[in-house]
């Protein structure tokens, strides 16, 4: 009897052992369906970590930026390419096994990636991933690299379609990926953002199967649908955006899906869109079945400042009062968490509207509070004043605080002015898309950044009111936010000079890339071709052609140009003159919040500007875009960072145990993942951002064997 109890003993003990190495995949984007950015992968730990060495560097080609957070499934990584390429290569070697590119069916290219979608279907044979470029959604053979022909057409969907009869000519752009939910994909999509128009951003959810729209949820309301009321009457006929780019959560056990929103478009102006603007800036619980309405709440009214929820909320359970709450919590642009009960929308922690200033731009009115957190504390500071001043060098001080004397006081949700405003944290946050990672403790844990920019209105340049007529006029309403109204384009975001545009390019090229979009450029096929001649004409110097010139004979109507009396000069980094941020470090932090009390445990710097560290300047962080990974092993893995390195801190108190250089920068939240017992972190090196270089390969890390 005594062996047989030994025997059940040693059969117990290798059970408990074949369960921990268990290989861990990533298969979901941002590691789960609840964006958790976990892995259970425990084999690198604070005491080795030290001992990471690359094992294997895979090429993917093309130049422009990766910002995917890849699959990795079965042994195999799923990732995409600068060039919009999908492919799969082994996840223990690196070893490529197939590619789609989708020219080669026909297809355009065209945007960013920052990840895919995998369904395991009921059967093996049924497996498929889900890639979606462009306007397009692909349904691809995970063992093949073919597109499935029995989804859609021909094993693609236009994701245009049903959104209208103007939306074949506006941008749009599937840049992240949906959520599973049984055998529905709930999409998202990215949209125009500026004066120029831009579609509806309604969420739908296709059978995995065959494509066929399932349930639709409009997030700019059609009569007689809740928040209709808050919007002028028919604004859905003529205003886009409220669109979901960032990603989703999914409580599966309860079947609701959380929907963070962006802003409606014109980012800047909303003289055409007065009113709270439900369901905008909201984060939006359905019914992941039938996409029915369960609750929502919204984080700015009548948005002006371009503050979309900027990553997908995390899925938490916390403590309060001795009780445990599923929660969900959202990170914003502004630097705040906020936690809602997951189940009613019932805040955790107090919430309060503030008054905040009116706007003084012809037709606007900024609404008179914003909802602002009482717990926890922002994560990055929230007013840019004398005393937040940089103070890297005297010369670095005087300039910023020359300049700091013409624009506006700034204050949270100053609205945009003709005179300057100052946007802290700037446009992309505060929290950005990467997102934030969350444990099991019911602790957040996001990095942040603590740039400037300044917003500058401009008149646009309109005819009694109307449209604008010349090629300099449309220029400056639908291009001069990126490409700046100098044209001298904008490095730190990867946006061309167009100065001299004629050594590079003919103009039929140009012509053809205002029609059709290229890369991150979107599409501007709702000019007609004379419009679009206009523009070409003025970017190569020439005047434009007398009104009875047949090839530029004017096309009735106004090509879906809106008389928006407002443009902006760009969007613009406030950099001292040296090209440091405006600020006082740290430019970049990651920080642990406990979701269970609102109390940060830590915040560190991360990144380094190594010139200033050897001028004793202490580490001052730097501007980051990817977000954490966290791993049983007490680890959060990092790249983001804007020195090119990929990080690991200790969970448990922020300080960095390891880094390494990678070949450019690691703009993507990292996987990790083990194969054969083997851990790996994975990581797209693309660069292409804030004036860093390009590349085009994923690098993976592992202990030695």
């Amino acid at each position: 009897m005594q062996i047989n109890r030994c025997c059940l003993a040693l059969i117990f003990a290798a059970t408990a052992a074949s369960a921990q190495e268990k290989d861990q995949d990533w298969s979901a984007y941002l590691g789960d369906k609840t964006s958790s950015h976990y892995s259970a992968a425990a084999q690198i730990t604070p005491e080795n970590v030290t001992k990471l060495t690359e094992v294997w560097t895979y090429h993917s080609g093309g130049a422009a930026q990766i910002q995917c957070n890849p699959l990795v499934i079965g042994g195999v990584l799923y990732g995409t390419s600068p060039d919009f390429e999908l492919f799969a290569v082994d996840a223990a070697t690196g070893e490529k096994k197939w590619s789609f590119d989708p020219k080669s069916v026909g297809m355009p290219k065209g945007g960013v990636n920052r990840g895919l979608v995998y369904w395991p279907g009921e059967k093996e044979e049924e497996a498929r991933l889900f890639f979606a470029n462009d306007c397009f959604l692909h349904a691809i053979d995970p063992q093949t690299g073919k597109r499935i022909s029995s989804f859609g057409k021909e094993g693609s969907l236009n994701l245009k379609d049903g959104l209208g009869p103007n939306a074949g000519g506006l941008y749009l752009a599937a840049n992240t990926p949906g959520v599973i939910f049984k055998d529905l994909l709930i999409m998202g999509m990215r949209l125009g953002e500026g004066p120029a128009p831009a579609a509806p951003g309604p969420i739908r959810a296709f059978n995995v199967r065959t494509g066929e729209l399932v349930w639709r949820f409009n997030t700019i309301p059609l009569p007689g649908e809740p928040g209709y009321e808050t919007w002028p009457p028919e604004a859905h006929k003529s205003v886009g955006g409220a669109n979901v780019w960032t990603g989703f959560a999914l409580d599966e056990a309860r079947g609701m899906v959380f929907c963070p929103t962006g802003s409606a478009a014109f980012d800047f102006w909303g003289g055409d869109r007065l009113g709270k603007n439900l369901f905008a800036n909201c984060l939006i619980a359905l019914d992941a079945a039938t996409g029915k309405y369960r609750w929502h709440f919204q984080f700015v009214h009548h948005d002006l400042w371009d503050r979309d929820l900027p990553a997908p909320p995390n899925l938490v359970t916390v403590k309060q009062d001795g009780k445990s709450i599923d929660a969900v919590a959202q990170v914003t642009k502004s630097g705040h968490v906020f936690v809602f009960e997951r189940e009613t929308g019932k805040p955790l922690f107090p919430i309060e509207e503030k008054p905040v200033l009116p706007s003084d731009l012809q037709g606007e009115s900024a609404w008179p509070t914003q909802p602002l957190p009482l717990k926890p504390a922002p994560f990055a500071r929230q007013v840019l004043d004398e005393s937040q001043v940089t103070d890297v060098s005297p010369e670095a001080r005087a300039a910023v605080m020359s300049r700091l004397a013409q624009v506006r006081k700034h204050a949270p949700f100053t609205p945009p002015s003709e005179q300057g405003t100052i946007i802290f944290p700037g446009f992309d946050g505060g929290a950005e898309w990467g997102g934030a990672a969350a444990d099991a403790d019911g602790i957040l844990y996001v990095n942040a950044n603590e740039m400037p920019w300044i917003l500058t209105m401009v008149p646009a340049k309109t005819e009694g009111g109307a449209a604008p007529a010349s090629g300099e006029a449309i220029f400056a309403q639908i291009c001069a936010a990126c490409h700046g109204a100098d044209r001298k384009g904008n490095p730190a975001q990867n946006v061309p000079s167009l100065v001299d545009i004629g050594a590079r390019l003919k103009k039929p090229d140009v012509h053809a890339v205002l029609k059709t979009g290229k890369n991150v450029m979107p599409s501007f096929a709702f000019l007609t071709d004379a419009q679009r001649a206009k523009v070409v004409d003025y970017l190569f110097g020439e005047v434009a052609p007398a009104a009875n010139d047949a090839g530029h004979k004017e096309e009735p109507g106004s090509g879906g140009l809106a008389a928006v009396p407002y443009s902006t000069t760009g969007y613009n980094r406030w950099l001292d003159p040296q090209g440091y941020p405006a600020v006082k470090p740290p430019w970049g932090t990651l920080n642990a919040i406990d979701l269970n009390t609102g109390e940060r445990k830590w915040s560190v710097p991360l990144g380094e500007y190594p010139e200033l560290t050897a001028k004793g300047i202490p580490q001052t962080g730097t501007e980051n875009y990817g977000g954490p990974v966290i791993t049983a092993g007490g680890l959060i893995f990092i790249a983001a960072s804007r020195d090119e390195h990929l990080r690991a801190f200790d969970r448990k108190t922020g300080k960095e145990l390891w880094k390494t250089k990678l070949p450019a920068g690691g703009y993507a939240t990292p996987a990790t993942y083990t194969v054969k017992g083997r851990q790996y972190v994975v990581v797209a090196c693309g660069g292409g951002k804030m004036g860093t270089k390009s590349g085009d390969s994923y690098v993976a890390f592992a202990l030695p064997e």
